[in-house]
């Protein structure tokens, strides 16, 4: 740190001003403190480590202090992370080895200390914010819902880059590191003690105190709280001996590659360098954590991946409002909610956990009940994994009333319909709403039908929106807002503004039917159905979608949706785009038949009466225009067929400004209907294969299928000029409106290898 940012007085305090570190002297004890200025979160980056690294030999050198705590001047967060967008600005896989290498430093010098440091760590320790943790003696952490814990790099296309695999092993053992380390979920603060990640747990107006005793403590030689982790023949057997490591290593990659199917370098990037760690010591550990570190900041799947992290986080910044155009969102404290089956209770659920006070409108009380066990199940499910206290608990399931008429809703702020996809239906329900609830905003969740087409009931066109949630709406993190024409700014507003209230990624799209994500998805599904009436076979093509990285296959994914609501969307989708929208002949005798899907158990696939699929309904084949006769297709063949519709929909989506930018298509894909996430969504897809080749692709299989395969007018005119959808620059995004870039936890794309339920179920309807 330069002399001018650093003061140094007789209170022993340090500051450098343009990293927002300070430290005081207290009572023997540096008080480190870290307030990164002009962010709402602490991150590490080559302007602090210095500081850092600095501060420790100045502590190490001074005889008059005893050892430090290390706290965070954020009131609700530690250290969030590394700050990506040095990342961003690497060339090289040498420069990003460096960068490693430069962290490892700073950390060693930190764990090496003969003074003890102390993390006093109260909210968000992600990535190198929890490596910085584990450099240090002790860990005290707040028993508070804002303190979490984890190593999200792998949701980078990353693995930790400063010591965390070899670090975290050792403090809580191989099992629990590597479950940590290859699905980057957050670990909360009970949980983090019990595993032994932390030593100790206190309220949050104690943690300086007890960090600063615990300093004194360990200085002293006096014995401290501990945690430590898990013991018993089981550990013996599989992570104190060689050959149990090896058994454990092995099972580890076998789950990695059934989740990723090899389409995500670094969990096996994890697992190798964590076994080498194992195998030949720390230091050849941390080598190896650096160099592929290096190679994985290099490769395809961390740009797409930190592609989409800004875009996201840009996102958030969004208004969704033109260029412009300004409006005050409205607070939104309680919600009316049409309808109590799946959807409707679903969306209940979300809303009294974000602190709504709901009223749940159903004309049956047994649909009520039904809605109101649904919005308790998914609450004990929290309570269940120590998400809510009882307390919680309680408080929260008592935010959701219900009735079978409009009383209570009259001072409702926001109306949301997720009634039976019918037209008439929704006319009738949004007269009634606007009668007994003339102030709220009244907004649709239906998948397809167009809001100005709902909208013509209304005595307020100005304040009727749609808000289309994706099933399960408590799992899916996408939220289309559809505004019209005659949509005010004010509600559009007061739609984004609370879709993120309720933890969703929102994106605004003009009025159109089936908007974007479900637009896209059709001429998908159609292409899939139409294979089979050539005689592909069911789970060979549901296959070969996998393979190409769709967390389901097609047809999976429309026993999941309701072949019911399927045939519902399809009509809507004809009469506003024509033939191309044309359901396939297999589709259309499946939904004639009266099957329904997984919800029925009767489907393409056989249900066991759980609903646990139970292989293919051979009888099905009998519905198709091949019959029972299959023949084998190739799965590239198949992908193309499926993919490249998709494809060539979002750009006409774009070209028709459905959606406002190439940014907006790529969340909507891969947060709808789980596009997948290494390959950026559609438009950084369409950029990687190269315009021209694509449109080539299209004028063949016109050829073959004529009209279904016409390339968009936007597509051939930016491949024949040489334009892109994204800049060639790997960094941020391409957006409009201008993005703005932030600092945040590291979620973006989903993460590789968590259990992620089946992505787009876009249409099912309760």
């Amino acid at each position: 740190m330069t002399e001018a940012q650093r003061r140094e007085g007789a209170d022993g305090l340090v500051a450098d001003a343009a990293t927002g570190v300070t430290c005081t002297v207290e009572q023997g004890v540096a008080v480190i403190c870290y307030d990164q200025p002009g962010s709402p979160v602490n991150t590490l980056n080559s302007r602090v480590a210095p500081v850092f690294d600095g501060l420790f030999r100045r502590i190490e050198q001074d005889e008059a202090i005893v050892g430090a705590v290390l706290l965070s001047g954020k009131p609700d967060s530690w250290i969030a992370g590394a700050d990506i967008d040095e990342l961003t600005r690497i060339d090289t896989a040498a420069q990003a080895e460096g960068l490693s290498r430069a962290g490892q430093a700073v950390l060693d010098r930190l764990a090496a200390m003969r003074k003890p440091v102390v993390a006093a760590v109260h909210g968000a320790a992600l990535g190198g914010g929890l490596e910085v943790a584990l450099a240090c003696r002790h860990r005290v952490a707040t028993d508070h819902a804002k303190t979490v814990l984890a190593l999200p790099e792998v949701q980078l296309g990353l693995i930790p880059g400063a010591g965390g695999t070899q670090r975290l092993p050792r403090t809580v053992g191989l099992q629990a590191a590597l479950d940590m380390i290859l699905t980057g979920r957050n670990i909360r603060a009970r949980k983090a003690w019990q595993m032994g990640l932390v030593h100790e747990l206190v309220h949050p107006a104690i943690l300086r105190e007890v960090a600063l005793r615990r300093v004194h403590d360990l200085a002293g030689g006096r014995p401290t709280p501990t945690r430590r982790r898990a013991s018993g023949a089981a550990v013996v057997l599989l992570e104190d001996n060689a050959l149990g490591r090896t058994l454990v290593f092995r099972k580890a990659r076998e789950g990695v590659m059934g989740k990723t199917r090899g389409k995500y370098p670094a969990p096996l990037a994890a697992i190798d360098v964590i076994q080498q760690g194992y195998a030949e010591g720390m230091e050849a550990g941390l080598r190896e954590e650096a160099r592929r570190f290096g190679e994985l900041a290099m490769s395809p799947v961390c740009r797409q991946l930190t592609y989409l992290f800004f875009a996201t986080t840009a996102l958030k910044k969004d208004s969704g409002l033109p260029a412009g155009v300004e409006a005050t969102p409205a607070a939104v404290r309680k919600v009316g909610v049409l309808g109590a089956g799946f959807m409707g209770a679903g969306i209940a659920g979300v809303a009294v956990q974000a602190g709504t006070q709901v009223r749940l409108k159903d004309a049956s009380v047994e649909r009520l009940a039904t809605g109101w066990r649904a919005v308790r199940d998914v609450l004990r499910e929290r309570l269940r994994k120590k998400q809510l206290t009882r307390a919680q608990f309680d408080d929260t399931l008592a935010l959701v009333g219900s009735t079978t008429d409009y009383r209570g809703f009259a001072n409702a702020d926001l109306v949301i319909e997720a009634v039976f996809e019918d037209l008439a239906v929704k006319h009738q329900v949004l007269r009634e709403t606007q009668a007994a609830a003339p102030r709220a905003i009244f907004a649709s969740n239906t998948s397809t039908i167009p809001i100005r087409d709902i909208a013509e009931a209304a005595a307020r066109p100005d304040r009727v929106v749609g808000m289309h949630f994706f099933s399960p709406v408590h799992k899916m993190p996408l939220l289309e807002v559809i505004v019209t024409p005659r949509t005010s700014a004010a509600t559009t507003a007061t739609a984004v503004h609370y879709g993120r209230q309720l933890g969703k990624t929102v994106i605004v799209v003009q009025d159109g039917a089936g908007f974007y994500v479900n637009r896209i998805l059709a001429p998908y599904l159609n292409e899939a159905g139409r294979l089979l009436d050539e005689g592909a076979r069911i789970e060979e093509l549901d296959a070969a979608l996998v393979d190409f990285g769709f967390p389901v296959g097609p047809i999976t994914l429309l026993d999941e949706v309701g072949l019911d609501i399927a045939g519902k969307s399809g009509p809507i989708m004809v009469a506003a785009y024509g033939d191309r929208m044309l359901p396939s002949e297999t589709l259309r005798r499946v939904v004639e038949s009266g099957r329904l899907g997984r919800k029925a158990r009767h489907g393409f696939y056989r249900y066991d009466e759980h609903g646990k699929r139970d292989g293919v309904d051979e009888s099905v084949y009998a519905l198709t225009p091949a019959g029972a006769s299959r023949q084998a297709m190739g799965g590239s063949e198949m992908q193309t067929r499926c993919v490249l519709p998709l494809l060539n929909e979002a750009v006409r989506c774009l070209q028709h400004g459905i959606i406002r930018s190439a940014r907006d298509g790529d969340i909507g894909a891969v947060f709808g209907i789980g596009f997948p996430p290494f390959l950026g969504g559609p438009f950084r897809y369409l950029d990687t294969l190269g315009l021209p080749a694509v449109v080539a692709q299209l004028d063949t299989l016109n050829a073959r299928f004529p009209g279904r395969f016409e390339p968009a007018a936007l597509l051939r005119e930016m491949a024949a000029s040489g334009r892109r959808f994204h800049p060639r620059s790997p960094d941020h995004v391409d957006t409009r409106p201008a993005s703005t870039h932030s600092r945040g936890d590291h979620r973006a794309g989903g993460c590789p290898t968590r259990d992620r339920g089946p992505a787009g179920h876009a249409h099912r309807r309760g």
